[in-house]
C-alpha cells in the first residue's frame, strides 16, 4: 500500500525519501534522480539511500530553484 499524501508541511517527516520528494514536487522518478545530482541540491546519502531534509528542500524551493 502506498503512503498517503501529506496534507501540510507539519505532516511531512523531518527527513524525506525520494518518493516523498517526488510527491511534493510532482515530478517523476527520473526527474527526481536528476535533481538530486545537481550542484546545490540539498540531498545526502544514508547508506545506499538518498535523503533530503524537509527544511532544506523547502528553503531550496523558496530560493526559486524548483
Amino acid at each position: 500500500m502506498e503512503k498517503q499524501r501529506p496534507k501540510n508541511y507539519d505532516d511531512l517527516p523531518l527527513v524525506l525519501d525520494m518518493k516523498d520528494m517526488q510527491k511534493i514536487l510532482g515530478i517523476s522518478r527520473t526527474t527526481a534522480y536528476q535533481l538530486v545530482h545537481e550542484d546545490g541540491f540539498p540531498a545526502f546519502r544514508s547508506g545506499n539511500r538518498i535523503k533530503i531534509s524537509k527544511e532544506a528542500l523547502f528553503k531550496w524551493m523558496e530560493n526559486g530553484r524548483a
